[in-house]
């Protein structure tokens, strides 16, 4: 990402953005929906979990005890989670942005244990990250602009510092209700939520690979990728 003065501060998603989680993610909540509702959904009817709360999730799709729910979906990730993985270039990618002087962090519609569990514990990725604000340490969930909110009043910024990278419209909504630049992150593949396609995804920023360790050129229409 090439360095922008009037940014210093970039903050990450971290499913679809960081990680490369849709498959564990969809395939797993489909397997818990057949255990729970007796349904066998297609994944592609399940898309719009990705990139919100998995308690919500699972309150649209008619579960009525979610949060049991919920550890029974996290028990059927662990069936998936050997394909879970950093993004290729993400490493690099983070590591030439410390060293550019850019303070990093996360804003993640995962709760703490998902955290610690599906990333932190996992992948040698934390150090980079100077703050972290997960789902309950904001007073509503992405595509709320709460989250983001949350994190620039921590850290004593302006929304004017920050750029948000993420992968879904939810992103981009919370994003723009926070006042801060959005870079959608086309590498990964869930760049839709089930509905919205990327046309309908307001970003300020297209970034195709995440091993381009530049920021691409601020859009002059809502898409207008570089090259």
């Amino acid at each position: 990402m090439e360095a922008m003065n009037k940014y210093r501060h970039i903050i990450f998603d971290i499913d679809g953005t960081l990680l490369d989680t849709e498959s564990a993610i969809l395939q797993s909540l489909k397997d818990t929906v057949a255990e729970i509702l007796q349904k066998d959904i297609p994944v592609e009817e399940l898309k719009f979990a990705l990139g919100i709360p998995g308690e919500i999730t699972l309150h649209r799709l008619g579960i009525s005890n979610a949060r049991t729910a919920n550890r029974k979906w996290n028990e059927y990730l662990l069936r998936y989670k050997s394909s879970i993985r950093l993004f290729k270039g993400i490493p690099a990618l983070l590591a030439s942005l410390k060293v550019g002087g850019y303070s990093l962090g996360i804003v993640t519609s995962k709760n703490r244990n998902e955290y610690n569990e599906d990333f932190a514990s996992v992948f040698d990725a934390t150090h980079y990250f100077d703050r972290v604000i997960c789902v309950e340490d904001a007073p509503f969930p992405k595509p709320n602009p709460a989250p983001l909110i949350t994190y620039l009043s921590l850290s004593g910024i302006s929304a004017k510092e920050a750029l948000y990278v993420g992968d879904t419209a939810y992103d981009s909504l919370c994003a723009n209700g926070a006042n801060v630049a959005f870079g959608i992150a086309l590498w990964g593949n869930s760049t839709t939520n089930g509905n919205d396609t990327q046309n309908d995804i307001d970003a300020d920023y297209v970034f195709h690979r995440s091993e381009e360790r530049r920021v691409g050129k601020e859009c002059r229409s809502r898409w207008s990728p570089y090259h």
